[in-house]
């Protein structure tokens, strides 16, 4: 395994750093912000100690802002004294963590548990770092199907997702009422883009997504993507092209803004409070701040070219398992994967995160219980997609970065949407060829 690693780590290393940046899913706060495991980021009497009763095991996440105190924290450590253990957690941000457990597997002193952002699960499996599903006993046929597909690689399944995120169209109603748009009319891309043309009459502006040359820009036009059918192994497909040229469509008509081309998420959602955007593509993170808008709001699913909703990319982390040289630990390992897995478990962290959708049908009926409207989330969740699923593995990032570079080029007039698709193509396949 040693020599795997030594083989593959730096390439994988360079690809993870385009790919794990996304603000759908975590805070990208300084490295080793929680946990008290200090410059040792985590490893020692974790990985080397006794995996009996009384031990401490070690646990590392990529949420810093959740300090020491926070429900989080709490969460975790208490899932450790069920099973008779200490919890040393350590939070870096998500690339840091990706990074540092590359590193820590080449020096054979992984952490006990990783909380890992699904895209870098299969880049993580692929090096032999982690243990699979079936491996620790663990029953997973509860959790949905798209989403347990983002950690998978060659028919395996190397961890279980905590929880889900994904994108939607926020609207502001009052802009809508205004336009005579009925939101429920948005149905496909004819119908949007007729809703924008109202919009763009009645004197507003109509959208603003994410364009940015970044794993962010691929994020938010892989619905687009997806919804016309295109295929990410083929970026130049008549489908593909379609997609980006609906995008283009839009800031030629004056319907979407010229910043999309270096917005980042964040930033459009900036762009929609001011209250002069009738719509606007972000995530399930963005609900209580929809809530507290200075107008109303609501969603409507991302449609689909010909109709029905769009898959949209999932966000979210995995819990996953490294493979350690005392075997004997894995057992208390299973038992606190077990406590973070439970209907009840998924409900709680969906409920800490406040943008979590629970991975099962179960937890899923469970937050609703408590939290109706975000009935449309968890449509938009069930309906969503890993964007490694398809076995695409390590060759994501690639293909991603291939992406997002066509899209800017596209965008800025630089090339046509065909143009820049073919250019992509061929570079993703040089790549992974």
């Amino acid at each position: 395994m040693q020599d795997k690693f030594t083989r593959t780590t730096a390439a994988i290393a360079a690809a993870v750093l385009a790919t794990m940046s996304l603000a759908a899913c975590a805070n990208d706060d300084d490295n080793g912000a929680n946990g008290g495991a200090g410059e040792n980021g985590g490893t020692g009497e974790g990985t080397n100690g006794s995996a009996h009763e009384g031990g401490t095991f070690t646990w590392w996440d990529p949420y810093p802002q959740h300090e020491s105190g926070s429900d989080w924290e709490a969460r975790a450590q208490q899932c450790g004294e069920d099973a008779g253990v200490t919890i040393d957690r350590t939070a870096y941000d998500t690339t840091g963590l990706t990074n540092q457990a590359l590193l820590a597997a080449q020096e054979g002193v992984s952490p006990d548990i990783i909380l890992l952002d699904n895209p870098a699960v299969s880049t993580l499996a692929e090096t032999g770092m982690l243990t699979t599903v079936d491996e620790f006993g663990l029953d997973t046929s509860a959790i949905e199907e798209n989403l347990i597909a983002a950690g998978d690689l060659d028919g395996e399944s190397y961890g279980i997702p905590i929880g889900a995120n994904t994108l939607s169209l926020y609207y502001n109603a009052e802009i809508l009422e205004e336009a005579g748009v009925d939101p429920e009319s948005i149905t496909d891309w004819d119908s949007l883009t007729a809703a924008l043309a109202s919009v763009d009459d009645a004197g507003y502006r109509g959208i603003t997504f994410a364009g940015i040359g970044t794993e962010e820009g691929s994020f938010q036009f892989l619905p687009w993507f997806w919804g016309a059918g295109a295929d990410l192994r083929e970026l130049d497909s008549p489908e593909a092209i379609e997609a980006l040229e609906l995008w283009v469509g839009w800031l030629d008509e004056g319907y979407a803004p010229q910043s999309v081309i270096n917005n980042s998420q964040n930033s459009t959602w900036e762009e929609f409070l001011t209250g002069s955007f009738a719509f606007v593509e972000n995530g399930t993170w963005q609900v209580n701040s929809a809530a507290d808008a200075e107008f109303e709001t609501g969603v409507v699913q991302l449609p689909a070219r010909d109709g029905g909703v769009a898959p949209a990319p999932t966000g979210g982390e995995f819990i996953v398992a490294p493979v350690q040289s005392d075997e004997s630990r894995y057992e208390v390992t299973r038992q606190i994967v077990e406590c973070m897995t439970t209907p009840e478990g998924f409900v709680e962290t969906a409920t800490t995160f406040a943008y979590y959708i629970p991975p099962t049908q179960e937890g899923q009926d469970q937050l609703l219980e408590e939290y109706p409207e975000l009935e449309p989330w968890v449509e938009a969740v069930q309906n969503a997609k890993g964007r490694t699923s398809d076995d695409l593995g390590t060759d994501y990032p690639i293909i991603s970065e291939a992406l997002w570079t066509a899209v800017q080029n596209a965008l800025s007039g630089a090339a046509t949407a065909q143009e820049a698709l073919e250019a992509a193509q061929a570079e993703a396949e040089a790549a992974t060829n």
